[in-house]
């Protein structure tokens, strides 16, 4: 067994679960947590919802599910050499999309411009909110009763509006404190995996060029590597070897940045790491470069025409089917028309928020496609 820094996230001195329970031996508790989500009727919906290319175009695009596994094993890594809680780490990066809309961020959009009248729509809310109350597998109660750690890591961010009514996961965001290193360091670990797999599989859907991508430091420098110690590679394992050394550059300088903080902060408790200013950090030098790849990826891919008009069409689906919905709630499967009646346009957002965007696209055209019109 691991032994844990002193700092770190102890499940034995957790702040507990908004319903007690039993212990789960011989499980910790952030193992049962990690194994809530796992079995969770939100986390199997992860393998047909966009990250940048929709499902269907292709299979060996990233989904949502395969992002989430790619965070937790960097976020894994980082723990370990920390000496971070490891269960911790990976519960919440296996939760933290749960609340995603079909068809990604521009889904996300949609439905937020939608829902504007009735306090906007969130992915990172959302996720928190199908933990607390939208899962239903449990007698005893709503959710997947998470612990408080659990539910912090998976809230990355939230408007002070929000965080008052959220009671003791909020407070935070108000105090103007931090989450525990492992939610610090799992936050890090999603931005390490979407940005290096976007650039994989930008350049395998050909919307991006090697060539381009040379103009960014962080890539060249380690494609030059590549190349320069096989210089016989080509192809899709040029990509592949230069996309890990740059996964392992920025893992390797985030654990040597994040340790000199925690050395120079002194922290001694995971208290020490709440009133603390954030730990969990890149060198500057690096993180230079990590923001010259995410502006490279915003201007050449999620700005490529192609999938702007992707996200044309997805947004017109997700507004389109909040349309009809909050129009005649009879459109609404019977369980939704119900929790329709009680919470109006937030259980409609709750259900659109719930699909894959298969589905999404099939009940598009259930409504609204002649052909459909028995279906």
């Amino acid at each position: 067994m691991i032994e844990l820094a002193p700092y770190a996230a102890h499940s034995s001195q957790t702040r507990g679960r908004a319903h007690a329970e039993a212990p789960a031996h011989p499980r910790s508790e952030y193992q049962r947590d990690r194994d809530r989500i796992i079995h969770s009727t939100g986390f199997r919906r992860l393998e047909y919802k966009t990250q940048v290319f929709v499902n269907h175009e292709g299979d060996l695009f990233r989904t949502r599910l395969t992002h989430s596994l790619e965070v937790a094993q960097i976020g894994r890594t980082i723990a370990r050499l920390l000496g971070l809680n490891e269960d911790l780490v990976e519960a919440v990066a296996l939760a933290h999309d749960l609340g995603h809309t079909p068809f990604g961020h521009a889904g996300q959009d949609a439905l937020n411009a939608c829902m504007k009248e009735h306090g906007g729509f969130e992915h990172n809310l959302q996720s928190l909110r199908v933990v607390d109350l939208l899962e239903e597998r449990y007698a005893e109660f709503d959710g997947l009763n998470l612990t408080f750690e659990a539910r912090e890591g998976i809230l990355k961010h939230c408007a002070l509006g929000n965080a008052e009514k959220l009671g003791a996961v909020g407070e935070r965001f108000l105090a103007k404190t931090q989450p525990s290193l492992e939610a610090q360091i799992t936050n890090l670990a999603d931005e390490i995996a979407y940005n290096n797999h976007d650039v994989d599989d930008g350049l395998r859907s050909g919307l991006i060029q090697i060539e381009q991508l040379m103009e960014v430091r962080l890539f060249a420098r380690h494609h030059d590597e590549v190349k320069a110690r096989y210089p016989e590679l080509n192809g899709r394992r040029v990509v592949t070897e230069t996309v890990r050394r740059i996964i392992n550059a920025l893992i390797v300088d985030l654990v040597a940045t994040t340790r000199a903080n925690i050395e120079a902060s002194a922290v001694a408790s995971i208290a020490d790491v709440r009133a603390a200013p954030p730990l969990a950090a890149f060198s500057e030098a690096l993180l230079d470069e990590h923001r010259e790849l995410k502006r490279f990826l915003h201007r050449h891919l999620y700005r490529h025409y192609k999938v702007a008009r992707m996200s044309a069409k997805a947004q017109r689906i997700i507004s389109d089917l909040y349309t009809a919905f909050i129009g005649d709630a009879r459109l609404l499967p019977p369980e939704h028309q119900a929790r329709e009646s009680l919470e109006g346009a937030r259980a409609v957002a709750d259900y659109i928020a719930g699909m894959t965007d298969r589905y999404a696209m099939r009940e598009h055209r259930r409504i609204f496609a002649v052909e459909e019109i028995y279906s």
